[in-house]
């Protein structure tokens, strides 16, 4: 009896879409930085010389590394249909690194170079974090529900993805619902468009000529796209030694949000492996963190200041039939953009509005798929595990211009908001022990709701002993009636034993 061993392909069609949709995504979040830092003050050398391309070798390592997972696993299991993980700059930590770390650090120094020479040395310490927390990573797989793992991923999705780039699509209307159109029409309904062309790109350049053509966009921004192309050299520093100094010194507060937001990121590692696990590719979480936390290292060594994550856009590709080839050409892609300044060429040329519904279509494939792989009983966990993202939503677009408005909206919004992804997965598991009668796991995951609230990782700004104690005591006590709860469910049964033996 012979063993026929697969073929795993470099490369295929399915490849072309997914990585135009990963390429968009790390493009989205480069053209951020750029414009972000050029905004407070940074010089563009340093922007366009050091961030981007130290960034770029993040994303270029843990792409080459995941489609090397992609393809050992195809082997292990002997079929080609594997999708490599999606990985770049995590979004919602870029924001906290930015604001959170950098602003910080360049009002004390009042020096752009120094500052970010303290966020490269906070970056290197989040990525060391962030492999010490990878050995309890298969743990924590198996004893978090996979509803409330991917409820909260889909509140992510639905909230900073989907809604918000639907609204962006909607900025320029024609654009946009074309552009929407054409990737409803190639992705979700498979259908074939014009020359097989990948809908994805098709929808670039369909959008990209609208926008032009239609006058949304002045044609200067092709000039101002082509006088940052040039030679960026990427090349290792050892700049982030003096941000050391400052760090464990007088900005040694930081650490207050370099934690958490670390413990963050490793969770939603933890999750976007989950969800493809639940697609059929089952990863090593473990091996992820790991190697999210090198990538962030690696590239604070080369100037890059944000934490790197599995992206939830892996779903999308998968959805998509992609396999490692568009995990590779990502890399090649970023390598040559980076190096050149075409990353900084096309975020001028190419207008956000063209980007974004290929981003609603990751972000709905997200929310459907947390339905789909988990029972119809854990729907109410997954809805319920979504909802603090929405709360996370509003206070982080209207809080800061308008808080009057929100705490009269409701005074529940912000702290609810606040530690959203930890909220989401306590109040999922929570859901999915009581559809279970687990109730003893129920009391254990409101327990660390409590010290959670309690040490200020959920419903508080800050950490701190005694952070959110109305909370804390709530989660307590509904921990409390949980432990009644299941300690009633035992003394039944033995009644019940009883009985019958007596019978």
């Amino acid at each position: 009896m012979t063993t026929t061993t697969i073929k795993y392909p470099w490369f295929k069609r399915e490849d072309i879409d997914a990585f135009f949709a990963l390429f968009q995504n790390n493009l989205a979040n480069f053209v951020i930085i750029v414009v972000t830092l050029l905004g407070m003050g940074f010089p563009p050398s340093l922007v366009f010389g050091k961030v981007i391309p130290g960034a770029a070798v993040a994303v270029i390592f843990g792409n080459i590394y995941y489609a090397f997972m992609a393809n050992r696993l195809a082997k292990k299991e002997n079929r080609t249909d594997v999708t490599a993980l999606s990985y770049g700059v995590s979004t919602p930590v870029m924001f906290i690194f930015l604001f959170g770390v950098l602003v910080p650090a360049n009002a004390l120094t009042n020096d752009p170079e120094l500052a970010w020479k303290i966020a490269l040395a906070a970056a290197f310490i989040s990525g060391f974090i962030e492999v010490l927390a990878s050995f309890t990573g298969r743990w924590v797989q198996r004893n978090i529900p996979r509803a409330a793992m991917l409820g909260a991923l889909a509140g992510v999705a639905l909230t900073f993805i989907a809604g918000e780039m639907l609204f962006t699509s909607f900025e320029m209307p024609v654009v946009g619902l074309v552009v929407l159109a054409v990737i409803l029409i190639g992705i979700v309904g498979k259908v074939a468009l014009p020359f097989r062309i990948p809908a994805s790109l098709f929808a670039m350049i369909i959008g990209t000529s609208l926008a032009f053509g239609l006058g949304y966009v002045d044609t200067a921004a092709i000039n101002e796209g082509f006088s940052h192309l040039g030679f960026y050299p990427i090349l290792p520093s050892l700049d982030l030694i003096e941000g050391f100094q400052y760090l464990f010194g007088a900005l040694i507060a930081l650490f207050a949000v370099i934690l958490p937001i670390t413990i963050y990121n490793a969770v939603e590692t933890m999750n976007n492996v989950e969800a493809m696990k639940a697609e059929g590719d089952d990863y090593d979480v473990r091996e992820c963190q790991a190697v999210d936390g090198v990538g962030t290292m690696l590239g604070a060594v080369f100037g890059g200041m944000f934490p790197t994550t599995v992206y939830i856009a892996s779903v999308g590709s998968k959805k998509m039939a992609a396999g490692r080839g568009y995990s590779l050409l990502n890399a090649i892609v970023f390598l040559i953009a980076a190096s050149f300044g075409i990353i900084a060429a096309l975020s001028a040329i190419i207008p956000v509005a063209v980007v974004a519904p290929i981003l609603v279509f990751v972000g709905i494939s997200m929310v459907s798929s947390a339905f789909s792989t988990n029972l119809e009983k854990y729907y109410p966990a997954v809805a319920i595990a979504m909802l603090p993202y929405f709360a996370n939503y509003l206070m982080t677009r209207f809080n800061n211009p308008v808080p009057e408005t929100i705490a009269e909206l409701s005074p529940g919004i912000v702290p609810l908001g606040e530690g959203a992804m930890f909220t989401a997965i306590i109040l999922g598991a929570i859901t999915v022990f009581i559809i279970d009668h687990e109730f003893h796991r129920a009391a254990i995951f409101s327990f660390v709701g409590a010290i959670l609230s309690f040490i200020g990782l959920m419903h508080a700004p800050n950490m701190a002993f005694g952070a959110a104690m109305d909370y804390a005591l709530g989660y307590a006590l509904v921990g409390v009636l949980f432990s009644l709860y299941y300690l009633v469910g035992i003394k039944s049964k033995e009644t019940v034993h009883q009985e019958s033996k007596a019978a």
